[in-house]
């Protein structure tokens, strides 16, 4: 017996391998096609007429796809999903000419929401983290990076982590955890950043680890935040203990954090607005992902990262949401494609590459995420029409009919 079949499907995938440079346009096309499921694994794949023949009488489920398209999950490598409360004067302030870091500055920013995130209660953001899972399989998402750094002390770090921890284990959600106590230098800390880093070296980065609350250990490298040599030497602390290194580079200033791809193993650098030749070149001998965010640049009005360069260039192009209540307030995956499409001069093939397996291989899960294949997870999304290319044309709304997790039906639309 297999759980379920789903027949009569346009299948739009990748082979499961990187893809960097002109790879990144290669898209199978599988036309009126069946993906048997067994617990939770993709078992068979084949013609419908076939798939029919083999299975009809032992599945539990048969669902037929009506010829729509059948993509593989999006998987969202960058967000900071873990919060409460909004931000929405800040949004007001922007519009009005205040930048990014004047706000952070004046105690928004980050700084506002680690007020809100240090009051909360742990079951309060298990609660909000919960509302989000479900606005995620609503757009397809079906495996997502969260983030701490919210919390920016030992005690409201690990609330954050515990979090994700719980609901993973109540929810069908994926979610992979990272930890960012490098996300902003801490009020207690605004005249002393060298004790503060010396804290996340001696106590959080070995509890978290030891503990197992992340896969992975980030820092806003930044002018005015942490610097090159800090945040290397943070991510060496972290490597040091099993955490992998991933961060946040060239987004308002190049100050040298791309760079860093050469003197550490990064799986990848995010957001590159401002990134320069020297980071490419590094980041190209690093094999490091290049995760672009431009929810991010829509939302603050700046110049979109040059996703041609870096394509041209050869490296590996990964597409992320960086959901968080201040700089990019969405869990649309739909919108970050349309949006690299449109404003990045991407293919659709190139975007739907990014927010898939490229995207899996960002948080190093490509061994079971990102492509349709056997022997891989059950994770998928039906659309409402035919081809992925609705995505980018029918903008503004949402293109997901079903979104599967783990072969388990976790949203379907009214239409």
């Amino acid at each position: 017996m297999i759980d379920l079949l789903i027949i009569r499907a346009e299948i739009f995938t990748s082979d499961g391998k990187l893809k960097k440079g002109e790879k990144l346009k290669e898209v199978k096309h599988l036309s009126d096609y069946g993906i048997a499921v067994k617990d939770g694994i993709i078992t068979d794949i084949g013609k419908t007429e076939d798939m029919l023949k083999k299975y009809h009488r032992q599945a539990k489920e048969i669902l037929d796809a009506g010829g729509k398209a059948l993509i593989p999950g999006f998987v969202d490598p960058h967000t900071h999903a873990v919060f409460t409360g909004s931000r929405e004067q800040e949004f007001k302030m922007r519009l009005e000419g205040k930048s990014y870091m004047e706000i952070l500055q004046a105690g928004g920013g980050i700084l506002n929401t680690l007020k809100k995130v240090r009051e909360a209660s742990l079951d309060e953001l298990v609660i909000e983290l919960k509302k989000r899972v479900r606005l995620f399989f609503a757009y397809g998402t079906t495996t997502f990076e969260a983030k701490s750094g919210y919390g920016l002390n030992f005690d409201d770090e690990i609330k954050m982590l515990k979090a994700i921890q719980i609901v993973n284990s109540e929810t069908d959600a994926e979610i992979i955890p990272t930890f960012i106590g490098a996300h902003a230098i801490p009020p207690e800390y605004k005249d002393n950043k060298e004790k503060y880093i010396e804290k996340l070296i001696n106590e959080i980065i070995p509890y978290v680890a030891e503990n197992k609350l992340a896969e992975f250990i980030d820092v806003f490298c930044e002018k005015g935040v942490y610097t090159a040599g800090e945040t290397l030497k943070i991510l060496k602390a972290g490597e040091k203990y099993g955490l992998k290194p991933k961060m946040h580079a060239d987004e308002i200033e190049s100050i040298g954090c791309s760079e860093l791809a050469e003197k550490l193993k990064i799986y990848s650098c995010d957001h590159l607005l401002k990134i320069k030749k020297s980071g490419i070149e590094a980041m190209k001998k690093g094999d490091t992902i290049a995760t672009l965010l431009p929810g991010t640049a829509f939302s603050l009005k700046e110049p979109f990262a040059n996703a041609r360069e870096l394509i041209d260039n050869g490296l590996a192009v990964a597409l992320a949401t960086d959901c968080n209540p201040g700089s990019s307030f969405s869990e649309s995956m739909p919108q970050i494609i349309t949006l690299a499409v449109l404003m990045m001069n991407m293919l659709p093939k190139e975007a739907l590459n990014a927010a898939t397996i490229n995207a899996a291989y960002a948080i190093d899960k490509q061994n079971k995420l990102g492509s349709i294949e056997i022997g891989k997870q059950a994770d998928f999304v039906i659309l409402k029409e035919k081809s992925y290319l609705f995505i980018p044309y029918h903008y503004g709304v949402n293109p997901i009919w079903k979104t599967f997790k783990r072969g388990k039906c976790v949203s379907t639309a009214d239409y």
